[in-house]
């Protein structure tokens, strides 16, 4: 065991709008876009046949519209010696892992090349996405297809591309996985599993499953537009994207002069229990989990400067975490309480990568000083009285500022499964250049 911090040392992500590295990211959230577009032709997804069944069948409506990863087919296997004919085979999410852990780890000033042999981790959030034909069924795949849709392979298949020997594992807690894998990962680095981790999550999705589902639940929103957070919140909107990060105890970063993006001052996970239902968010649950992490970190709640929330635009789950989150953080003094906000709104529910994609986006916004707007806000919910809690909004982009040189920031995901996680980051105000970048 060690008492070294774990920092984060370099960090990877697609989303939709085209997205594939961070400063598009950032552009993104800065520019206030919203991703959403109608289903890939290149899915061969029936808009038609889903809005027939869902009428035939008296579910809410299904819009034509998701958040979708442009470059979901791209893949170039050679350059990670895999036969064509296997890439096929393999789940897009195991091809979108493998090339977002690999820019991590360039972007940390690792050479992915050189870690043959070495205590490396691999830490992977994802959930299955029916991807390919059923196994039973004889195909031209065949023979490749236990291996490429395999989730644990999703880990796997990075490990044995670069030849890690640290852990390799594959975590499933629906909407949460990429935080719960996050979470594993500083356990590992810890406990000395690994000297190195790649941890994060991914989302491609195979079929319109989920559309499907969420409608017949009306758990869908109304009108294809995710609103976190907003008193026009009536369901969420299913996307796709990943999100790597590459983290290490402090002291070894420091001895390998890589830069420092965040240390990781909590990371926390919990369960539901018995709620009002199996898929149904748990207040009190979230409450524990809020306030265990604030203790872990060691921080006051008005050293938070920015929290990115859930935010699935569910009426139940946003109101879930709303009071939640103003039970922990909005015990401060009005308008001075940490910021919140939801990326979901930009690109919709990215899913297994959820969290990924939240974490990435507050270690931008401390890097750049500010806290991106959440889009579709005019209407702020009426769950909580904003105005008598610490709690805010981010209705505009505005300044984050320092407080004892680190900007402190949260991170929130709660899935289906019931397992709720919680991170908290402190960026540091300046940041060394790395020897290694």
């Amino acid at each position: 065991m060690t008492d070294d911090a774990i920092v984060i040392v370099g960090m990877a992500v697609e989303a939709p709008g085209g997205v594939d590295d961070v400063d598009d990211y950032w552009a993104l959230l800065t520019h206030q876009r919203e991703a959403l577009t109608p289903f890939p032709d290149d899915r061969g997804w029936s808009i038609r046949d889903l809005l027939d069944g869902s009428r035939r069948e008296g579910f809410a409506r299904i819009h034509n519209l998701g958040g979708f990863l442009s470059g979901a087919g791209a893949f170039d296997p050679e350059f990670f010696g895999i036969s064509r004919r296997e890439a096929i085979a393999m789940d897009p999410q195991q091809r979108v892992a493998l090339r977002v852990a690999w820019r991590a780890l360039e972007s940390a000033g690792v050479n992915p090349d050189d870690l043959a042999g070495h205590d490396v981790g691999c830490y992977i959030g994802a959930s299955d996405m029916r991807y390919g034909p059923p196994m039973a069924e004889f195909s031209q795949h065949s023979g490749h297809l236990i291996t490429g849709t395999s989730l644990g392979v999703i880990s796997g298949r990075i490990a044995y591309t670069l030849g890690l020997v640290g852990p390799a594992m594959t975590v499933d807690t629906s909407c949460s996985s990429a935080l719960s894998a996050l979470h594993v990962a500083v356990q590992g680095l810890m406990s000395g599993d690994c000297d190195l981790a790649v941890a994060g999550g991914v989302c491609v999705m195979g079929s319109p499953g989920y559309f499907v589902e969420f409608s017949k639940q009306h758990a869908l929103s109304d009108d294809g537009h995710c609103r976190p957070y907003s008193a026009r919140a009536s369901g969420t909107v299913w996307a796709e994207g990943a999100g790597m990060f590459v983290l290490q105890r402090k002291s070894a970063a420091l001895r390998d002069g890589r830069r420092i993006l965040a240390e990781v001052r909590a990371s926390c996970v919990n369960q539901d229990g018995r709620s009002v239902g199996l898929t149904a968010p748990s207040q009190e649950a979230q409450i524990r989990l809020f306030r265990r992490a604030l203790g872990q970190a060691d921080v006051d709640v008005d050293d938070v400067g920015m929290v990115e929330g859930h935010g699935t635009g569910t009426r139940l789950g946003d109101r879930v975490e709303l009071n939640a989150l103003t039970a922990t953080y909005g015990g401060g003094a009005p308008g001075r309480g940490p910021l919140l906000g939801s990326v979901k709104s930009n690109v919709g529910h990215t899913q297994a990568a959820a969290g990924a994609l939240g974490l990435a986006k507050v270690l931008l916004a401390a890097e750049h000083a500010a806290v991106p707007a959440t889009l579709h806000v005019d209407d702020r919910s009426r769950e909580i009285d904003w105005e008598a809690q610490g709690l805010r909004l981010a209705e505009k982009l505005t300044p984050w500022p320092v407080v004892g040189g680190h900007r402190i920031g949260a991170v929130s995901a709660f899935g289906m499964s019931g397992t709720n996680t919680h991170i908290v980051v402190a960026v540091p105000e300046q940041r060394p250049v790395s020897r290694a970048a």
